[in-house]
């Protein structure tokens, strides 16, 4: 795909606010659609884009990233070459795989064995919070609220802020993690300065896991997915972890009351 047309693709994405991460991948679904063979730019042959989906799926491809390639081509064509006619191709169906829940002893065993201050209380902010991963590490000091015991968590996925918890055990740790920054400073800043990487706090966590040789297939997302999940178990309205998490529908939120244990207790298996 020429330049001059991933350009506009990807100047049209930035004037629909589109997020950095969405652009970079509609970007590259596309030089990669139309590089492996000379398409027509300004009207899409449908089956040819069916049997670049299907590839997808033969080799293994989740059927989010096939939708993320579905939803590029339907972009180009219908914003930026303006056809008005209909690509008429279903969704690829979402996963129904339930997330990867950690115990609150798992979670704190994790947290103990790290030894560094600060991906210590990293993890547990996380955690606290429900925060993902792209969160937690774009939290500036301006977005702490100790004396109210909240995170002001400004534009996460969907360009949306809410306010969520900070537990009252990590005040002196995130006051002490604090102290001397700017209020426009990152609270997890790199050894470099600036913000951390997430591949950073991802090893971090996964090391983490590791050491302590929990062999559940857990990612630093999990602690997400753990503090919906253990809110739940202790009674919280599901609409007020639906507004701690910043989820527009409560149906996405539904999903954890499919793994709390809650439901299970007092059932015996019959063997």
């Amino acid at each position: 795909m020429n330049e001059s047309l991933l350009m506009a693709v990807k100047n049209e994405l930035r004037l629909r606010n589109y997020s950095p991460k969405t652009i970079k991948s509609y970007l590259a679904c596309l030089n990669e659609y139309f590089s492996l063979k000379h398409y027509d730019y300004k009207v899409p042959d449908v089956e040819h884009i069916k049997r670049f989906l299907l590839e997808k799926e033969e080799k293994g491809y989740a059927s989010q990233t096939i939708n993320v390639y579905l939803n590029a081509i339907k972009f180009y064509f219908y914003q930026i070459a303006k056809w008005r006619g209909n690509i008429d191709i279903r969704f690829a169906k979402k996963s129904k795989k339930l997330p990867v829940i950690l115990s609150r002893e798992e979670i704190a065993s994790v947290i103990d064995a790290i030894n560094n201050r600060k991906h210590k209380l990293l993890i547990a902010l996380a955690y606290s919070a429900g925060l993902r991963v792209s969160e937690a590490v774009s939290l500036k000091v301006k977005d702490v609220n100790l004396a109210e015991l909240t995170l002001h968590i400004k534009e996460a996925k969907g360009k949306k802020d809410r306010i969520t918890l900070i537990s009252e055990k990590l005040c002196n740790d995130l006051r002490a993690q604090m102290n001397g920054k700017g209020i426009n400073d990152y609270v997890f800043d790199s050894q470099r300065g600036g913000k951390l990487a997430t591949r950073t706090a991802g090893k971090i966590f996964e090391d983490a896991m590791k050491k302590v040789g929990i062999m559940k297939n857990a990612t630093f997302h999990s602690l997400r997915h753990s503090f919906a999940t253990h809110l739940l178990e202790n009674g919280t309205d599901v609409r007020y972890v639906q507004s701690l998490l910043g989820h527009s529908s409560i149906t996405t939120t539904q999903l954890y009351t499919k793994v709390t244990s809650l439901g299970l207790k007092g059932i015996k298996s019959p063997l």
